[in-house]
């Protein structure tokens, strides 16, 4: 039988465990960012850097020497950064790069990535970028065979993961993949117990529900829920099943979880319609816990609440009202890569 992650002792860290790096994409995809707000997303990535680079490496990747050169002209002096050419279509590096496990040592699970459900076709050849990446880490890399994306699942470190029916049970994703073989693939290769089901996303998510938008881990047994108190919201439903669903759950030892509501931001709307604006998108780093604000009544809350279960960490608010217009926000464009563990 072939050897999986699981199987050799690899797992997948919380995020909150101690990385080694952190990778981002720099952004340039004019369909993505347009003119007019490019400058403002540069300058929330030069502040995403700066965070993060006083705890762990950040390594950036670049289609090319210009293109490093652009965007060491924005993040000029700063410290504690790489940059490593590897041509993407988009930033959104959560979902198109391998994911991370550790044991004795650190090991990389490459996942099909196919644009969200083939909804963008000029984005898929980040599937091979994600490959090329995972190929010049040097790292051990094993293949998955199935679809996902990172923002599709969170894990608490002990043997849980969280993730949504609306995306990994999506036939635009793994059409005839039962949920069973799902659940296999993700324990043969995050090396995790038991997988906790929530129902879907929320507005305006291209993503079909991706899960860190609306539940997080921040300790193994505290999971972050985003809320919507006002019935006539689009998300009022959907987030009320999902605290239904986790109250019904337990964790990987069958302990019921402590669950702590976020309430989500005031909408922020586009042209097209309606953002997926949510604190729940914020990073973990060695050093600095990047919170995504809006200038919703709501920020300060999610601050002070985030921040709380991470004491020794500078809380850092990302101001995402040009990001999120790409859709996504702060752990979208960010992955980790943990520090090698004894096994």
């Amino acid at each position: 039988m072939k050897a999986t992650p699981a199987s050799l002792g690899y797992r997948m860290p919380a995020e909150w465990e101690e990385h080694e790096a952190t990778w981002l994409s720099w952004p340039k995809n004019p369909d993505t960012f347009p003119s007019s707000i490019i400058g403002e997303v540069e300058r929330a990535y030069a502040k995403v850097v700066g965070a993060l680079a006083e705890g762990e490496e950040v390594r950036v990747l670049v289609d090319d020497e210009r293109g490093e050169k652009h965007a060491r002209s924005i993040l000029k002096s700063a410290r504690n950064v790489s940059f490593i050419h590897v041509k993407t279509a988009d930033v959104w590096l959560r979902d198109f790069a391998p994911i991370c496990v550790s044991g004795g040592d650190v090991a990389l699970t490459k996942w099909g990535f196919n644009a969200w459900g083939g909804k963008y076709d000029d984005l898929r050849p980040d599937d091979a970028a994600g490959m090329e990446l995972a190929l010049s880490s040097g790292l051990r890399v094993f293949e998955a065979g199935m679809v996902l994306e990172g923002g599709s699942i969170d894990v608490n470190g002990k043997g849980t993961l969280l993730t949504t029916e609306q995306c990994l049970l999506n036939p635009n994703r793994n059409p005839g993949l039962p949920r069973r073989a799902i659940e296999y693939r993700l324990r043969a290769n995050f090396g995790v117990k038991h997988v906790v089901w929530l129902g879907s996303g929320v507005a305006g998510d291209d993503t079909d529900g991706h899960v860190d938008d609306i539940a997080r881990f921040v300790a193994p047994d505290v999971i972050l829920l985003a809320w919507e108190g006002e019935s006539s919201d689009p998300n009022h439903a959907a987030l009320a099943e999902n605290l239904r669903r986790l109250r019904d759950s337990v964790d990987q030892e069958g302990e019921i979880w402590d669950i702590v509501t976020i309430p989500m931001p005031a909408p922020v709307e586009s042209s097209e319609g309606r953002l997926p604006a949510s604190h729940l998108n914020f990073y973990i780093g060695n050093a600095a816990v990047l919170v995504p604000t809006f200038g919703s009544p709501t920020d300060s809350n999610a601050l002070g609440t985030i921040g709380g279960y991470f004491p020794d960490r500078k809380v850092v608010g990302i101001d995402c009202r040009s990001l999120v217009y790409g859709l996504g926000t702060l752990h979208c464009i960010t992955q980790q890569v943990p520090a090698a563990r004894p096994t």
